[in-house]
This record gives C-alpha cells, structure tokens and sequence, in this order.
C-alpha cells in the first residue's frame, strides 16, 4: 500500500516511517527544500518536494495513496497566528488536496495532541468525550486541526489520535529534562507531585498504524499515551538509576516558571526562533496534571503501551549518548 507521511523528517514522523517501512508499505515523504533528512538516510522511501501550503505539491503527493498520516506540525511559535497557519490551515489545505485526489482513500490519520483538550483536572485520566478547553494557542491550533478533520468525516475516512507526552531517540524537547539531570540537577516544577501520562516512540508510531488499520476507528478520536500514570519525580530518580548519577533535587517555584519564561521571551525578541520556553509552556509545565485514558484505543483495535518507563528510559538515553547528545 502507497502512504503518505507528513512531517517525516521529525521525531515521531521519521520511527513511523520506518514502521510503516517495516510493514512493507511504500512510503511518500512530503519535505521541504530545507528539510533535514538526518532521520531518513538510507530508507527506501520517495521524496514528495513541497509543503502543506503548496496545493499543487500536496495534489502530487495525496496521489494514489491508500493512508495518509498527517504528523507534520508547529510546536513552537512567536504567536498564535502562526500557529493557526501551521496547524490549522495546513491541515485544511491536505484535506483538500485528498477530497479532490483521493476521496476513496482507506484512512487520513490526523495526529493530535491532549494539548487540544487541555490537562486533566484532577488525576484521574481524562477520557475522549471530555469538553475541550485548551490552555495555550499550540492547543487551540491543533483544536481547530481536529475540527477540520471532523466537518469531512461523512466523506472522508478519518481518525483522530491524540498523544500526550512523547519521549525516545530524536528528541529535542524532552530531552532538555535527560540534559539537566545528566548535569546532577533533578528539576520539580512546585512543591505539589505533578502527574504525567508519558509515552515511548515506539509505542507512539505502532498504536497509530493499528488505528489507521482497524475500521472501527473510522470518525473516531482517541488517546494514544501510557497505562500508567507517572510522577515526575518518580522519572526523574528512574532516570538518575539509568544514568547512575546522583541528582540534588531543585524545586522551581509555579512563579519561577513564569520569570524564567519571561526572560526567555525577552531574549526571543532578538532571535529569528522562538523561545524553548514561553509564557505558553510554563502554563503547560506549571499544570498538575496531564494524564489521558487510553482503555478506548485498547478497546477498539487492541492498543497497549509495551515499553515500560525503565525499559524507554534507558533506550532513550543510551541513543542520547550513542549521538554525543549526553556524555
């Protein structure tokens, strides 16, 4: 089967491709001229130059595929209007490009974010049937992502899957975490325990593709994160174990989030990126609990997290220091 992948060439893209790869699907990679190709050497896969605002190039690409798994997105931003760009409108434009090229395709998987309902409010996970109430402009953006999936779903085969937090090898984001704490400093954000459902790669990219596979995920939305509910804290003394190296345990107060924030954005004002963290990330850090029930996916097409914390921990950082990432 011919698939097309969005975003092949980041974290999650690239080990679904590889998966997909490894399931003997011909892949189509949409990149762009400046796209790294670091994670795909050596795949066999095809090059679709382009980007999701090209409407010729998306035609091209959306051609005589059977799945489309749209990963490609905007995570971070100066403001919310790239955002909307990104996420929102980019994801318009590749629905159309399918309603218009292949409206007989076997499944368009749009991956989302919990961002997009917003934390839970007490630890107790929260489910798919929750109100939507977003927190940050990234949640509103993939929100409106999902929203425009679901006005075409009597048309179009769509499944929504939303992740939680996603770790493994590639990286950049939840690896500032390894970083500090391969440098002895264990960080805590407050002085309440803060809940987390945390997810490896590998769990990630499998449980997207038995979503695509299975037609009873057909106009459906779910959670694709952890069985377990994990403690930011008990990570980071995992973490300390797999990195045999002591940590002191630093406690940053919810205000200290929102000052270093600040400076951050401050500094921003003067770079052509945007910052690691904003105003917007420390509202998400400062949350006390991000956790999401996966018991639908597992019902529906037999989802289960395989990669236990200690297991994912240390795979992730033996890449990390394989590629010089951590000493």
């Amino acid at each position: 089967m011919k698939v097309l992948v969005t975003g092949s060439t980041g974290f999650i893209g690239s080990h679904l491709v590889e998966l997909l790869i490894k399931n003997g699907h011909e892949v189509r990679c949409l990149i762009r001229k400046t796209s790294s190709l670091d994670w795909l050497k050596g795949l066999p896969v095809q090059y679709m130059e382009g980007d999701l605002f090209d409407l010729a190039a998306l035609r091209s690409a959306v051609e005589g595929v059977g799945f489309v798994y749209h990963s490609a997105g905007l995570t971070k931003a100066k403001t919310e209007e790239e955002y909307f760009r990104a996420n929102v409108t980019g994801t318009r434009n590749l629905l159309e490009a399918v309603r218009e090229v292949s409206p007989g395709l076997s499944r368009f998987v749009l991956v989302s974010s919990q961002t997009a309902v917003g934390p839970s409010p007490t630890i107790t996970p929260i489910i798919e049937e929750a109100s939507p109430h977003p927190i940050t402009s990234y949640g509103r953006s993939k929100l409106k992502a999902e929203e425009a999936c679901i006005s075409l779903a009597s048309s179009l085969n769509i499944t929504i899957c939303r992740l939680p937090a996603v770790y493994g090898p590639r990286d950049r984001d939840i690896f500032e975490f390894f970083h500090t704490m391969s440098m002895g400093l264990q960080p805590v954000v407050g002085f309440r325990d803060k809940y987390v459902s945390l997810i490896h790669v590998r769990d990630v990219v499998r449980g997207l593709v038995l979503a695509a596979e299975s037609t009873r995920a057909i106009g459906q939305t779910y959670f694709v994160g952890s069985k377990d509910i994990y403690n930011w804290r008990d990570v980071g003394n995992t973490t300390k174990e797999v990195l045999r190296k002591s940590a002191f345990r630093l406690r940053i107060p919810e205000a200290g989030v929102y000052m270093i924030a600040g400076v951050a954005e401050v500094m921003a004002k003067f770079s052509p990126k945007p910052a690691l963290i904003n105003f917007e990330k420390a509202r998400d850090m400062v949350q006390d609990y991000w956790t999401c029930d996966s018991s639908k996916a597992r019902r529906d097409f037999g989802y289960e997290q395989e990669v236990s914390l200690e297991e994912g921990v240390r795979d992730t950082v033996s890449w990390y220091k394989t590629m010089g990432w951590l000493k």
